[in-house]
């Protein structure tokens, strides 16, 4: 029975990861055994008979569905154990030593996941190249390299880190070839006749004395020009005004205002009031993109603890909540693209001026910050604005697609157990970073995109997979298929259909309820 084996799925216990948590990039077609999720021996879930009792409230199930981020208590120990509070930041705020090498030890159990990157490659994966990495991966220490030749390790360092995972399933890797590069995975060709049109119109309109703002998102809807991406990302969040006169003077005192915050309020880190909130913001930005090695760097690092950190004591109402630091990615890579044009996954962000990394640090926190305005519900207590679209998710596809609704109750699937992650990440969690880049064009071109919008494209997202849905014929399956979507070779193609359908189903059902826009 359904019921049955949906027992002891998600499980309680912190130390133990309550549900399969995809990286980016790194998704892989659950079906086949060779690439499913292999276990230690004392973690592998167990499924039984015995019925568990539901959580009698949001709050419950969140806690008992909480991502596989937690860490357990001898390294919550030795966090605090080695956290030195009287570290300070050097002039130019670059701080690296101590603060970061932490970051790694809190990460180490993560890191797991980023063991060695393959090279980049426009073809799939080789089940038997991938079965063969799975033993290079696990020899590595945890640490993302550029190629084997640098996986090279002492055996008491392996030791050590096989110890620190042991309460953690392993994750198989497969090689990356979801690059952040926005052309398709397919290898199209750079730049398209049309794609010089349009560039050249996007152009056109920057360099008005007055951006007509309407005819921008028009232009953006169907992705933006990876050239003029910076500078109209910052236009449409509403960072920089229409006038062309004005946007030096702006930039210059919002990014003299954020780092103002740092002076004033980052010290404050290591004050009792503000420190269970750096060290979740601690434990988690090594987790982020771990896959890629641009995120892993201790500059970069440092640059989201500012971020993450001012904004969070900036908007008491939510805090910082755990994937709050998913949504500074593309904003960071956006603005860095402007310095990087080749292999920004292993781009050296501290060879870049320190007047330059200043710049992209300030820009990623205000454009962060006008996003989650318009969502903060989504992170405050209790999560209400993620209730409210799982809720209308449920409802919109019962009505667009009665099959899957029915199959999902026919085996017990909520809606919650996989679309609370796809509200709570906008989808950043199953979609390459590439892909989550192009589709934030037209979010940012759309009326209400991160909060209305959003709901469709979810939408649209599950339609895709109906085939797939409908062929699983357990509560398990469905939650394996449901959480590890092999998206990793999509690119702008794959999402402007995804788009496109989003958009259908938005004026199909524009008779949806109110609470739809919540």
């Amino acid at each position: 029975m359904a019921t049955d084996n949906r027992i002891n799925f998600w499980r309680r216990n912190a130390k133990v990861p309550g549900s399969v948590q995809p990286v980016y990039g790194a998704q892989h077609p659950p079906l086949d055994p060779r690439l499913r999720r292999t276990y230690p021996k004392d973690t592998k879930p167990k499924f039984n008979n015995i019925k568990t009792k539901k959580a009698s409230s949001f709050y419950e199930f969140a806690r008992s569905t909480n991502d596989a981020w937690d860490i357990d208590d001898e390294e919550d120990e030795e966090f605090l154990g080695t956290f030195n509070p009287a570290v300070s930041i050097p002039p130019g705020l670059h701080t690296t030593s101590s603060i970061q090498n932490q970051q790694h030890q809190a990460g180490d159990t993560e890191s797991a996941v980023s063991h060695r990157l393959a090279p980049p490659t426009t073809e799939g994966p080789n089940l038997q190249d991938v079965q063969e990495e799975d033993t290079e991966y696990e020899q590595a220490n945890g640490k993302v390299v550029k190629s084997s030749s640098d996986a090279h390790l002492n055996t008491s360092s392996v030791r050590y880190t096989l110890q620190k995972q042991q309460s953690l399933p392993v994750r198989p890797i497969i090689p990356l070839v979801a690059r952040i590069s926005d052309q398709n995975a397919s290898g199209a060709p750079p730049m398209t006749v049309r794609e010089k049109s349009r560039l050249d119109k996007f152009r056109q309109l920057l360099a008005s004395p007055n951006t007509d703002l309407e005819e921008l998102r028009k232009h953006s809807w169907s992705g933006i020009p990876r050239e003029v991406r910076p500078i109209t990302w910052r236009l449409l969040s509403g960072y920089l005004p229409a006038n062309k006169e004005r946007r030096e003077l702006v930039l210059k005192r919002k990014r003299e205002e954020y780092f103002r915050f740092i002076e004033q309020y980052y010290h404050s880190r290591t004050d009792e009031h503000y420190k269970d909130t750096y060290r979740q913001i601690h434990i988690d930005i090594p987790r982020t993109n771990p896959l890629i090695p641009l995120f892993q760097q201790p500059a970069v690092q440092e640059i989201f603890e500012r971020i993450l950190f001012i904004w969070a004591i900036r908007h008491p109402a939510s805090g910082y909540v755990q994937g709050i630091n998913d949504l500074v990615t593309p904003f960071f890579v956006v603005f860095l693209s402007e310095f990087v044009t080749e292999d920004m996954e292993n781009f050296d962000v501290a060879a870049l001026p320190l007047e330059t990394q200043r710049n992209i640090e300030a820009d990623s926190f205000w454009c962060m910050s006008k996003l989650l305005d318009g969502i903060q519900d989504n992170y405050t207590f209790a999560q209400p604005g993620i209730q409210n679209k799982v809720k209308a998710l449920e409802e919109l596809v019962s009505r667009i697609d009665e099959d899957i609704h029915n199959h999902f109750k026919r085996y017990e699937v909520e809606y919650l157990q996989f679309a609370f992650r796809w509200m709570n990440n906008l989808l950043m969690r199953e979609l390459p970073l590439r892909c989550t880049i192009r589709l934030w064009d037209t979010y940012q071109a759309e009326a209400e995109g991160f909060s209305h919008f959003h709901l469709y494209v979810c939408a649209a997202f599950l339609i895709k997979w109906r085939k797939e849905i409908l062929s699983m014929v357990d509560f398990q399956g469905l939650l394996m298929l449901l959480q590890n979507l092999p998206t990793i070779h999509w690119g702008n193609e794959e999402v402007g259909l995804l788009l496109a359908e989003a958009y259908r189903l938005k004026y199909m059902f524009a008779d949806a309820p109110s609470h739809y826009k919540r």
